[in-house]
Parts: C-alpha cells; sequence; structure tokens
C-alpha cells in the first residue's frame, strides 16, 4: 500500500544526477514534490516531466523543491535530463529504496515483463515532512492530475 495523505513521509537518500546524495531529510522547511516516473526516454515520462518544466514557475512561486524520480541509472537520468533541456533534479532510485518506502514499486511492470519498476506517482510533502497530496496513477499512460498538486501546493 502506498504512503497516505496525512502520514509522514519515509526519508531517502537519493543520488541526482550531478552524483550528489540528496535526502529528503535536507529539504524540510520548505514543500517538496515528488514525481515517480517508470523510466527514462519514454513517451508518457517526457512528457510529464516536460509538463513540470513547461510549468515550473507554478512549483517555484510557492518555494516548492520538485524531484523526478526513477529506477534508472543516474547516468541515464543525466542524459535524459540534459536532452528535455529539465529544470529540476531526477534523482536515481537504482535501488528501488524510495519507490518500496512509498509503496509505489510494480512487483511487474505492466510493459515487456520488467521487475521493479517504479509505478507513476505523485507526492506533496510539507516543510515539516508531511504528505498533504498521494496520487498513485492506475496505469503507466496515466499522467498525474497536476491541478490536485498545484491546488494542494497553493493550499501550504
Amino acid at each position: 500500500m502506498s504512503i497516505q495523505v496525512g502520514q509522514s513521509a519515509p526519508s531517502f537518500t537519493l543520488f541526482n544526477t550531478e552524483k550528489q546524495k540528496v535526502s529528503l531529510e535536507e529539504q524540510k522547511g520548505k514543500p517538496v514534490v515528488l514525481l515517480f516516473f517508470p523510466l527514462a526516454f519514454t513517451g508518457v515520462c517526457t512528457a510529464e516531466l516536460c509538463n513540470v518544466r513547461d510549468n515550473i514557475a507554478l512549483y517555484n512561486n510557492t518555494n516548492a523543491q520538485v524531484f523526478g524520480i526513477s529506477v534508472d541509472s543516474l547516468f541515464t537520468l543525466e542524459k535524459f535530463s540534459k536532452e528535455q533541456n529539465l529544470n529540476f533534479p531526477l534523482l536515481s532510485d537504482f535501488n528501488k529504496e524510495a519507490a518500496k518506502a512509498f509503496g509505489v514499486l510494480y512487483e511487474t511492470f505492466p510493459a515487456f515483463e520488467m521487475l521493479g519498476v517504479s509505478k507513476r506517482a505523485a507526492f506533496v510533502i510539507d516543510k515539516d515532512g508531511v504528505v498533504k497530496y498521494a496520487e498513485v496513477c492506475p496505469t503507466p499512460g496515466d499522467l498525474p492530475d497536476f491541478a490536485a498538486i498545484q491546488a494542494t501546493l497553493a493550499s501550504l
């Protein structure tokens, strides 16, 4: 079962594309948006992250830190981020620790029978580390409700 609204967000430390460790604990004091996505370089994931890129001012206006998280290697994510000109950090959950902690790991990904791929999910965490919005998309082809994410951020 995935993390629910009202619960404390599980802590994690992952590597970003600059090979630096980033922990959720370090983000306390500001809102955080976590966007778990299945795989870099796929159509829906690219559309999702480019939507955030193109609307980053909406997140910046609420002082929110956005992170995209996938089980791809940090090297894959670095190439993906550069090719798409993403303006927010991507974190590698290669060991699947964050996806497991948030309850968003497929046992078997619907496409290609891959094991251990993250579901598409969105979480908004407030400045105190409490989950204020949680959405796990029903299928990998569905996008998160960006309007609901923005409304949650605006209410913090």
